[in-house]
Protein backbone atom coordinates (compact mmCIF):
# COMPACT_ATOMS: atom_id res chain seq x y z
CA UNK A 1 0.00 0.00 0.00
CA UNK A 2 0.92 3.46 -1.31
CA UNK A 3 -0.13 6.86 0.50
CA UNK A 4 0.82 9.82 -1.34
CA UNK A 5 0.32 13.17 0.10
CA UNK A 6 0.43 15.61 -2.48
CA UNK A 7 -0.46 19.25 -2.60
CA UNK A 8 -1.78 21.59 -5.83
CA UNK A 9 -0.10 21.85 -8.41
CA UNK A 10 2.52 19.44 -7.31
CA UNK A 11 1.96 16.74 -9.89
CA UNK A 12 -0.99 13.99 -8.75
CA UNK A 13 -1.99 12.99 -12.26
CA UNK A 14 1.22 12.51 -13.60
CA UNK A 15 2.04 10.61 -10.96
CA UNK A 16 -0.31 7.83 -11.13
CA UNK A 17 0.32 7.79 -15.00
CA UNK A 18 3.85 7.66 -14.59
CA UNK A 19 3.29 4.38 -11.74
CA UNK A 20 0.62 2.74 -14.07
CA UNK A 21 3.42 3.18 -17.07
CA UNK A 22 5.81 1.74 -14.80
CA UNK A 23 3.90 -1.72 -13.66
CA UNK A 24 2.85 -2.21 -17.36
CA UNK A 25 6.59 -1.67 -18.86
CA UNK A 26 8.92 -2.39 -16.10
CA UNK A 27 6.93 -4.88 -14.01
CA UNK A 28 4.70 -7.13 -16.83
CA UNK A 29 1.29 -6.03 -15.18
CA UNK A 30 -1.16 -6.74 -17.60
CA UNK A 31 -3.16 -2.97 -18.10
CA UNK A 32 -6.55 -4.70 -17.74
CA UNK A 33 -5.40 -5.51 -14.19
CA UNK A 34 -5.20 -1.84 -13.60
CA UNK A 35 -7.78 -0.01 -12.38
CA UNK A 36 -7.42 3.95 -11.84
CA UNK A 37 -10.08 6.34 -9.74
CA UNK A 38 -10.70 9.26 -10.72
CA UNK A 39 -13.72 11.96 -9.40
CA UNK A 40 -15.00 13.09 -12.81
CA UNK A 41 -15.26 12.07 -16.05
CA UNK A 42 -12.82 15.28 -17.19
CA UNK A 43 -9.89 13.45 -15.11
CA UNK A 44 -10.37 10.31 -16.04
CA UNK A 45 -10.37 11.57 -19.79
CA UNK A 46 -7.00 13.26 -18.84
CA UNK A 47 -5.32 9.90 -17.12
CA UNK A 48 -6.13 8.11 -20.47
CA UNK A 49 -5.10 10.93 -22.88
CA UNK A 50 -1.63 11.04 -20.81
CA UNK A 51 -1.57 6.97 -20.49
CA UNK A 52 -2.06 7.00 -24.73
CA UNK A 53 0.96 9.66 -24.62
CA UNK A 54 3.26 6.88 -22.76
CA UNK A 55 1.63 3.69 -23.63
CA UNK A 56 0.16 3.94 -26.76
CA UNK A 57 -3.74 4.10 -27.76
CA UNK A 58 -4.28 0.36 -27.71
CA UNK A 59 -2.57 0.11 -24.60
CA UNK A 60 -3.56 2.90 -22.66
CA UNK A 61 -7.64 1.86 -23.24
CA UNK A 62 -7.05 -1.61 -21.70
CA UNK A 63 -6.62 0.19 -18.57
CA UNK A 64 -9.53 1.00 -16.80
CA UNK A 65 -9.15 4.57 -15.91
CA UNK A 66 -13.01 5.35 -14.59
CA UNK A 67 -15.22 7.55 -12.13
CA UNK A 68 -16.51 5.71 -8.92
CA UNK A 69 -19.88 5.33 -10.61
CA UNK A 70 -18.48 4.30 -14.17
CA UNK A 71 -16.98 1.54 -12.23
CA UNK A 72 -19.79 0.20 -10.68
CA UNK A 73 -21.47 -0.02 -13.70
CA UNK A 74 -19.31 -2.13 -15.44
CA UNK A 75 -19.96 -4.32 -12.67
CA UNK A 76 -23.28 -4.26 -11.95
CA UNK A 77 -24.04 -4.89 -15.76
CA UNK A 78 -22.14 -8.28 -15.26
CA UNK A 79 -23.58 -8.96 -11.99
CA UNK A 80 -26.73 -7.45 -10.83
CA UNK A 81 -28.94 -9.82 -10.97
CA UNK A 82 -26.97 -10.94 -7.63
CA UNK A 83 -28.52 -7.44 -6.36
CA UNK A 84 -32.24 -8.22 -7.50
CA UNK A 85 -31.70 -5.85 -10.64
CA UNK A 86 -31.68 -7.09 -14.70
CA UNK A 87 -28.18 -6.23 -16.36
CA UNK A 88 -30.32 -3.31 -18.74
CA UNK A 89 -31.36 -1.87 -15.56
CA UNK A 90 -31.79 2.15 -16.13
CA UNK A 91 -29.53 4.96 -14.44
CA UNK A 92 -31.71 7.77 -12.95
CA UNK A 93 -30.18 11.30 -13.09
CA UNK A 94 -31.67 13.98 -11.32
CA UNK A 95 -34.80 14.89 -13.31
CA UNK A 96 -35.64 11.24 -13.44
CA UNK A 97 -35.46 11.48 -9.43
CA UNK A 98 -37.19 14.39 -9.01
CA UNK A 99 -40.16 13.08 -11.22
CA UNK A 100 -40.02 10.18 -8.90
CA UNK A 101 -40.47 12.12 -5.78
CA UNK A 102 -43.35 13.96 -7.47
CA UNK A 103 -45.34 10.65 -8.64
CA UNK A 104 -44.79 10.32 -4.41
CA UNK A 105 -46.11 13.05 -3.40
CA UNK A 106 -48.89 13.38 -5.61
CA UNK A 107 -50.03 9.86 -4.22
CA UNK A 108 -49.38 10.65 -0.59
CA UNK A 109 -50.73 14.22 -0.77
CA UNK A 110 -47.73 15.90 -0.18
CA UNK A 111 -47.52 19.47 -1.48
CA UNK A 112 -43.99 21.34 -2.44
CA UNK A 113 -43.98 24.05 -0.33
CA UNK A 114 -44.02 21.86 2.26
CA UNK A 115 -41.40 20.13 1.71
CA UNK A 116 -38.85 20.48 -1.15
CA UNK A 117 -37.84 18.05 -3.47
CA UNK A 118 -34.54 18.76 -3.23
CA UNK A 119 -33.72 18.76 0.16
CA UNK A 120 -35.55 15.25 0.56
CA UNK A 121 -33.06 13.73 -2.50
CA UNK A 122 -30.09 15.54 -0.56
CA UNK A 123 -31.38 13.75 2.43
CA UNK A 124 -31.78 9.96 0.80
CA UNK A 125 -28.00 10.81 -0.58
CA UNK A 126 -26.67 11.44 2.30
CA UNK A 127 -28.14 8.55 4.21
CA UNK A 128 -27.16 6.63 1.15
CA UNK A 129 -23.49 7.72 1.28
CA UNK A 130 -23.46 6.29 4.62
CA UNK A 131 -25.32 3.20 3.53
CA UNK A 132 -28.20 3.82 5.85
CA UNK A 133 -31.23 1.81 4.31
CA UNK A 134 -34.70 3.04 4.26
CA UNK A 135 -35.75 0.87 7.46
CA UNK A 136 -32.44 2.37 9.21
CA UNK A 137 -33.26 5.48 8.36
CA UNK A 138 -36.87 4.97 9.50
CA UNK A 139 -36.01 3.54 12.74
CA UNK A 140 -33.39 6.02 13.69
CA UNK A 141 -35.27 9.22 12.45
CA UNK A 142 -37.01 10.48 16.16
CA UNK A 143 -38.30 13.64 14.40
CA UNK A 144 -41.25 13.49 13.32
CA UNK A 145 -40.11 15.85 9.89
CA UNK A 146 -36.82 13.34 9.55
CA UNK A 147 -39.77 10.37 10.07
CA UNK A 148 -41.60 11.63 7.01
CA UNK A 149 -38.36 11.92 5.09
CA UNK A 150 -37.35 8.58 5.86
CA UNK A 151 -40.81 7.03 4.51
CA UNK A 152 -40.71 8.96 1.59
CA UNK A 153 -37.19 7.11 1.39
CA UNK A 154 -38.00 3.78 1.09
CA UNK A 155 -41.28 4.88 -1.32
CA UNK A 156 -38.38 6.08 -3.24
CA UNK A 157 -36.56 2.71 -3.42
CA UNK A 158 -39.15 0.80 -3.89
CA UNK A 159 -40.60 2.77 -7.33
CA UNK A 160 -37.00 2.35 -8.18
CA UNK A 161 -36.75 -1.01 -7.54
CA UNK A 162 -39.77 -1.75 -9.24
CA UNK A 163 -39.15 0.17 -12.61
CA UNK A 164 -35.03 -1.79 -12.34
CA UNK A 165 -33.53 1.50 -12.00
CA UNK A 166 -30.67 3.12 -10.09
CA UNK A 167 -29.65 6.57 -9.15
CA UNK A 168 -26.03 7.25 -9.16
CA UNK A 169 -25.83 6.72 -5.27
CA UNK A 170 -27.21 3.36 -5.57
CA UNK A 171 -24.66 2.19 -8.16
CA UNK A 172 -22.29 2.57 -5.28
CA UNK A 173 -24.52 0.88 -3.00
CA UNK A 174 -25.80 -1.79 -5.03
CA UNK A 175 -21.90 -2.51 -5.92
CA UNK A 176 -21.23 -2.35 -2.10
CA UNK A 177 -23.77 -5.27 -1.50
CA UNK A 178 -23.35 -7.65 -4.43
CA UNK A 179 -19.09 -7.58 -2.61
CA UNK A 180 -20.78 -8.24 1.24
CA UNK A 181 -23.03 -10.75 0.10
CA UNK A 182 -21.16 -12.61 -2.19
CA UNK A 183 -17.58 -13.33 -1.39
CA UNK A 184 -17.39 -15.79 -4.35
CA UNK A 185 -17.49 -12.59 -6.67
CA UNK A 186 -15.77 -10.61 -4.30
CA UNK A 187 -12.61 -13.08 -4.67
CA UNK A 188 -13.19 -13.16 -8.90
CA UNK A 189 -13.19 -9.06 -9.12
CA UNK A 190 -9.83 -9.26 -6.61
CA UNK A 191 -8.46 -11.24 -8.79
CA UNK A 192 -8.91 -8.99 -11.97
CA UNK A 193 -8.15 -5.78 -10.32
CA UNK A 194 -4.94 -6.61 -8.86
CA UNK A 195 -3.91 -2.71 -8.88
CA UNK A 196 -5.64 -0.18 -8.02
CA UNK A 197 -4.93 3.78 -8.10
CA UNK A 198 -7.16 6.61 -6.82
CA UNK A 199 -6.68 10.21 -7.59
CA UNK A 200 -7.90 13.17 -5.09
CA UNK A 201 -8.32 9.95 -2.21
CA UNK A 202 -9.49 13.27 0.78
CA UNK A 203 -12.77 13.53 -1.15
CA UNK A 204 -13.92 10.03 -0.88
CA UNK A 205 -17.19 9.20 1.57
CA UNK A 206 -18.16 6.19 3.27
CA UNK A 207 -19.43 4.72 0.86
CA UNK A 208 -16.42 4.98 -1.77
CA UNK A 209 -13.74 3.79 1.20
CA UNK A 210 -16.22 1.00 1.67
CA UNK A 211 -15.95 0.11 -1.97
CA UNK A 212 -12.29 0.45 -2.30
CA UNK A 213 -11.71 -1.23 0.55
CA UNK A 214 -14.12 -4.61 -0.26
CA UNK A 215 -11.90 -4.36 -4.01
CA UNK A 216 -8.50 -4.09 -2.94
CA UNK A 217 -6.74 -7.53 -3.33
CA UNK A 218 -5.71 -9.36 -0.59
CA UNK A 219 -2.44 -7.93 -1.20
CA UNK A 220 -3.03 -4.77 -0.74
CA UNK A 221 -1.79 -3.34 -3.84
CA UNK A 222 -3.33 0.29 -3.36
CA UNK A 223 -1.92 3.73 -4.26
CA UNK A 224 -3.78 6.72 -3.33
CA UNK A 225 -3.32 9.88 -3.98
CA UNK A 226 -4.71 13.03 -2.23
CA UNK A 227 -4.29 16.36 -0.31
CA UNK A 228 -4.81 16.10 3.91
CA UNK A 229 -5.00 19.70 3.75
CA UNK A 230 -8.06 19.68 1.25
CA UNK A 231 -11.35 17.92 0.47
CA UNK A 232 -13.59 20.16 -1.75
CA UNK A 233 -16.51 17.26 -1.46
CA UNK A 234 -16.78 17.69 1.86
CA UNK A 235 -20.42 19.15 1.50
CA UNK A 236 -21.12 15.99 -0.08
CA UNK A 237 -20.02 13.38 2.84
CA UNK A 238 -16.20 13.32 2.07
CA UNK A 239 -14.43 12.58 4.93
CA UNK A 240 -10.53 13.27 5.03
CA UNK A 241 -10.36 10.67 7.79
CA UNK A 242 -10.17 8.31 5.36
CA UNK A 243 -6.94 9.64 4.03
CA UNK A 244 -5.62 10.33 7.75
CA UNK A 245 -6.14 6.40 8.80
CA UNK A 246 -5.05 4.56 5.37
CA UNK A 247 -1.75 3.83 7.34
CA UNK A 248 -3.64 2.14 10.13
CA UNK A 249 -6.14 0.42 7.89
CA UNK A 250 -3.23 -0.72 5.59
CA UNK A 251 -0.42 -2.17 7.78
CA UNK A 252 3.40 -1.57 5.94
CA UNK A 253 1.62 2.10 3.95
CA UNK A 254 4.81 3.74 2.46
CA UNK A 255 4.29 7.31 2.73
CA UNK A 256 5.46 9.75 0.18
CA UNK A 257 4.78 13.60 0.19
CA UNK A 258 5.14 15.96 -2.93
CA UNK A 259 4.89 19.28 -1.42
CA UNK A 260 6.41 21.30 -4.38
CA UNK A 261 4.05 22.99 -6.01
CA UNK A 262 5.09 23.36 -10.05
CA UNK A 263 2.21 25.25 -10.89
CA UNK A 264 2.42 28.22 -9.17
CA UNK A 265 5.71 30.36 -7.64
CA UNK A 266 3.62 31.96 -4.82
CA UNK A 267 6.26 30.36 -2.61
CA UNK A 268 9.46 31.42 -4.11
CA UNK A 269 8.72 35.02 -3.83
CA UNK A 270 9.28 37.48 -0.40
CA UNK A 271 5.34 37.99 0.97
CA UNK A 272 3.78 35.77 -1.34
CA UNK A 273 4.78 32.58 0.33
CA UNK A 274 3.49 34.15 3.56
CA UNK A 275 0.25 34.24 2.18
CA UNK A 276 0.51 30.89 0.64
CA UNK A 277 1.43 29.37 4.02
CA UNK A 278 -1.37 31.67 5.69
CA UNK A 279 -3.83 29.92 3.46
CA UNK A 280 -2.48 26.51 4.02
CA UNK A 281 -3.23 26.79 7.78
CA UNK A 282 -6.74 28.27 7.15
CA UNK A 283 -7.81 25.14 4.96
CA UNK A 284 -6.36 23.15 7.41
CA UNK A 285 -8.78 24.55 10.02
CA UNK A 286 -12.15 24.60 7.64
CA UNK A 287 -11.87 27.79 6.31
CA UNK A 288 -11.75 28.43 2.76
CA UNK A 289 -9.17 30.35 0.95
Amino acid sequence: PVLILAGAGSGKTRVLTHRIAYLIEERNVNPWNILAITFTNKAAGEMKKRLESKLGKDMAEKVYAKTFHSACVGILREYAMFVGFKRDFTIYDEKDCKSVLKDIYKANGIKEKELHKDDVLNHISIWKDKMITPDMAISQSTISSYNTVAHLYKEYQERLKNANAMDFDDLIGNTIRLLKEHPDIQAELQKKIQYIMVDEYQDTNASQHELLSLLVSPEHNICVVGDDDQSIYSFRGADVDNILNFPQEFNGTHIIKMEQNYRSDLQKSGSHADIYLLCQRLRRNGFYC
